[in-house]
């Protein structure tokens, strides 16, 4: 039996996300872009010390900052297969327009939205 380097499932890079309000970030990763929950470990005062989100095929990492580790804004892209769609329920989801979906010099159409923890999610949907 051979033992693999990582766990079943998991890509091999994974984006580790410190942000302001774990919590809240997971659940607008629920609700904008289909993610499912995996694993989370609060500490005694309920933040989050690291938790797992599975969306699509990747699983992404997620923390509440603390002295050690302030939060830090990041920019992650994501494929999906209705750009509009999405854009729209994580608007909905509570997130804030940083550019609607446009189609530019390349094949994907591509919006952007950011979070409540500091994240900023470019949706994008391939069209050619």
């Amino acid at each position: 039996m051979t033992i693999s380097y990582k766990p079943e499932g998991y890509s091999t890079v994974s984006p580790y996300l410190i942000v302001h309000g774990a919590a809240d970030t997971i659940a607008f990763l629920v609700q904008a872009l289909d993610a499912v929950e995996l694993r989370r470990f609060p500490d005694p005062d309920g933040r989050i010390m690291h938790a797992e989100v599975r969306i699509g095929e990747s699983v992404v990492m997620i923390a509440d900052g603390n002295e050690a580790w302030p939060p830090l804004p990041a920019n992650v892209h994501i494929y999906v297969p209705d750009v509009d769609a999405t854009y729209q329920r994580a608007l909905v989801a509570g997130g804030t327009s940083v550019q609607e979906p446009v189609q530019k010099q390349d094949e994907d159409k591509r919006g952007g939205v950011k979070d409540a923890g500091g994240t900023t999610w470019w949706i994008a949907t391939k069209l050619a």
